[in-house]
């Protein structure tokens, strides 16, 4: 099977140039610039008018399967991606059971295998006592290991000292952590029920998980990857202040998630726990921040923390109400809106949401738009306004925080692994992904 993508204008590598791309089976075999392609093809795709980049790669989803599937599965997620222009994601261990065996390890592969439309990775689930599993986690197949040095949703806190100097030291892969100090939050809750009542409103969530929970935690996890030079990848930084924390050093690097980017504690009044997050979605003055260091070099990738919940679950206010949302449908065009709002380039966007995460975790032939890589492609349109309802919404749970939103950029195409998996609303439900590698 040949693909010919004509009239495209690639953005790959940091250059934005007219060309064309030839896909053979699942790898892209050509890709030239300002050239007409003379040859054979089984399948065209008119790229006039539209923007042709590598898929989208996201590393920080929880799709909620195995055990929380009346929210999320594999499936429908992965159906929302395919929507959304993201090819591959890796997929977070705090499901039930936890992703902290081999066994349940393996259970989530060949779940994957059998009904995800897009490519998958899983992480491994640290705790504060399953370290000696590390030596035997195949580095080729699993992304990292995720940590939890903040109590969030499912209950897989390691708030050990000697727990956490054990994982720094004698992890084999890169180490993503989610950084909030657990006691000053519990404290910060209490004084907050002590004003409002057992479950305070949600707009008091910012001062519950507030900007020195995140700090003191992230600066903890800095300090302990420069002792044991660990690969740490901190996620959703979602303050001003962590930011002084990153830029310097090569093994640490930091992740921003498309929610602390769109909105504002400003936002809690008219969408309440429908952006409530862990970690909280904060100031103006931290979403401002935050886009700023898309561009310093303090950030290294973009993700979504996709992380689906039933409204019912989001009844209530800061205690009662679940953390967590559905974007990774809407991640890409979201960030296109930021391009057009001057936030950040094309090309940067690029970076951050396609090339460094496949450098990052040393994903193999995904990422660029090379010959010889495996044809993970998105072609997306400008100038094409639809509006987010519930009735284009893929993810199981069936809202999103955008609901109502006009966007001003559409995905057209999305191919993973050279199938024409999604286009213009036509989905291709018997395409399956691959299980991700890594070097």
């Amino acid at each position: 099977m040949r693909t010919f993508i004509n009239n495209a204008t690639i953005v790959n590598e940091n250059r934005i140039f007219k060309g064309f791309l030839l896909i053979e089976n699942d790898q892209i075999v050509d890709i030239q610039e300002n050239k007409e392609y003379r040859g054979d093809y089984d399948e065209v795709v008119d790229a006039s008018g539209c923007f042709v980049l590598p898929g989208v790669i996201d590393d920080h989803v929880h799709f909620r399967d195995p055990g929380l599937t009346h929210k999320a599965d594999i499936e429908s997620e992965s159906r929302a991606a395919a929507f959304g222009g993201v090819t591959s994601y890796l997929d977070m261990p705090n499901t039930i059971p936890q992703t902290t065996t081999l066994e349940a390890l393996e259970e989530k592969y060949a779940k994957a295998a059998g009904c995800s439309s897009v490519n998958y990775g899983f992480f491994f689930g640290a705790t504060n006592d399953n370290a000696h599993l590390f030596p035997l986690l195949d580095v080729h197949r699993v992304p990292g290991i995720k940590l939890f040095m903040g109590s969030s949703t499912g209950n897989m806190l390691v708030d050990r000292q000697e727990a956490l100097r054990k994982i720094f030291r004698d992890a084999p892969l890169p180490v993503m952590v989610h950084c909030e100090d657990t006691a000053r939050i519990n404290e910060n809750m209490r004084l907050m029920k002590e004003r409002y009542g057992d479950d305070p409103p949600v707009w008091t969530h910012p001062l519950i998980r507030d900007e020195e929970a995140c700090y003191h935690s992230t600066a903890l996890a800095v300090e302990l990857a420069k002792t044991y030079h660990t690969r740490l990848h901190v996620a959703h930084v979602s303050t001003a202040k962590e930011l002084s924390l990153f830029g310097n050093r090569d093994h640490i690097t930091a992740e921003m998630v498309v929610a602390h980017l769109l909105f504002s504690s400003d936002d809690y009044q008219s969408l309440g726990t429908r952006i409530k997050c862990n970690p909280a979605v904060k100031s103006i003055h931290d979403r401002d921040a935050l886009r700023k260091a898309l561009t310093d070099g303090r950030i290294t990738t973009i993700g979504t923390d996709h992380a689906p919940h039933l409204l019912s679950e989001k009844d209530g206010g800061a205690a009662r109400a679940v953390s967590g949302m559905p974007m990774i449908q809407f991640s890409l065009v979201s960030m296109l809106q930021l391009v057009d709002e001057g936030v950040m380039s094309m090309e940067r966007l690029v970076q951050l949401m396609c090339h460094q995460p496949a450098s990052l975790f040393g994903i193999h032939k995904r990422g660029y738009l090379r010959k010889g890589y495996k044809a993970d492609i998105v072609i997306v349109a400008p100038h094409q306004p639809w509006t987010v309802t519930t009735d284009n919404i893929q993810s199981k749970c069936g809202w999103s925080p955008l609901e109502g939103h006009t966007f001003q950029w559409k995905v057209m195409h999305t191919i993973c692994n050279g199938h024409h998996l999604y286009h213009q609303g036509i989905f291709d439900n018997t395409c399956r992904g691959e299980a991700l590698s890594f070097r």
